[in-house]
Formats: C-alpha cells, structure tokens, sequence
C-alpha cells in the first residue's frame, strides 16, 4: 500500500462534482474504501421523525464521504490544488506541494 498523500487537518480543493472548486479541512480518510470526509462538503440532509429521544425531530446535515479522487490537497502558497510528493530532509519524510515546492507537514 502506497503512503497516503492526503490526511486528517489537510486543507484540500474538491476538483470535480457540485462542490466544484470549494476548499475545506480533511475531517477523516477512509483508505481502504478510497474516501474521504471533508468539513462542509457534500454535505447530506436526512429528514428525522420525531421520536421519544429527539421529540423535536427535523433535518439533520452531515458531512458525507466522497471518492479521495475528486479532492487534491490545497498549495500553501496560494491555496490552489497540486499534487503531493514525498521528499527527505534532516531524515524526515515529508510531503511537499509539486507545483510550488512548499513544506506541507514537518
């Protein structure tokens, strides 16, 4: 399995779909199924019943996963998307933004 280029706290562009060029903050990655949750993006509307717990009932939103596809992590120079590699300084992994060469992590 290759390393992930995306994680949790990342700042990412949605690159296809209806949240089209919106930016948000990785809540959780899902590896294994290829999916990622982020703040504010593809959010759901699910219209709850009222019930003994939750008398008031009403529409919930949430967050809902999307394919790791369809985002690409934000430059930190100028927050638009690029792709992720991996370089080794003072003997430290650490991914760095293609386009500008800019520290993501470390």
């Amino acid at each position: 399995m290759a390393t992930a280029k995306i994680k949790k706290g990342d700042s990412v562009v949605v690159r296809s779909g209806k949240d089209k060029g919106r930016t948000g903050t990785v809540l959780q990655v899902m590896p294994k199924e290829g999916k990622v949750v982020v703040d504010g993006i593809n959010v759901a509307t699910r219209h709850r019943k009222p019930t003994q717990v939750n008398p008031q009932g009403g529409i919930d939103r949430a967050p809902a996963p999307m394919a790791i596809s369809k985002v690409a992590v934000a430059d930190p120079k100028d927050g638009k998307p690029t792709r992720v590699r991996f370089e080794t300084k003072d003997g430290k992994k650490v991914r760095v933004a293609a386009k500008s060469g800019e520290t993501i992590d470390g």
